[in-house]
C-alpha cells in the first residue's frame, strides 16, 4: 500500500521536527523586536533551512507548549496574518505595527531587518 504525498509529507516533518529544530525556530522568534515583524521564510533562512517556511508555520502552530514566544509578530512575505489567529491583528496593532487598506501588514515599515 502506497501513501499519499499529504501522509508522507506528515511522516517527514515528524522526523525533522526535533526538539532542538522547534526551539531553534523558538529562539529566533523571540528575537524578533516589539512593534517589527517577521515572515516564516526570514525565521527558516535565519535558522540555514530556507526553503523551510511551511515548517516554521507548523512549529508555530504549536509554540504553545514550549513557553511564551510572540508568535504574533510572523506573518507572510506578503505581510498576511495568519489564518486561525484571530487576536494576531490586535496584538501588532497594540505593538504600533501599522497595516495597508488590504489589511495586510506593511512591510515595508515593520518587517524586522535582521
Amino acid at each position: 500500500m502506497q501513501l499519499n504525498n499529504r501522509a508522507e509529507t506528515g511522516m517527514q516533518m515528524k522526523k525533522i521536527m526535533t526538539d532542538g529544530l522547534i526551539y531553534e525556530v523558538l529562539s529566533v522568534v523571540g528575537e524578533i523586536p516589539f512593534g517589527r515583524v517577521a515572515t516564516y521564510g526570514q525565521i527558516a533562512r535565519l535558522i540555514g533551512r530556507e526553503k523551510n517556511a511551511r515548517l516554521v508555520g507548523r512549529i508555530l502552530s504549536f509554540s504553545e507548549f514550549y513557553g511564551d514566544y510572540p508568535c504574533h509578530r510572523v506573518v507572510s512575505c506578503a505581510g498576511r496574518l495568519a489564518p486561525h489567529f484571530p487576536e494576531q491583528e490586535s496584538l501588532l496593532r497594540q505593538e504600533g505595527v501599522r497595516f495597508l487598506p488590504s489589511g495586510h501588514v506593511d512591510m515595508k515599515r515593520f518587517q524586522w531587518g535582521c
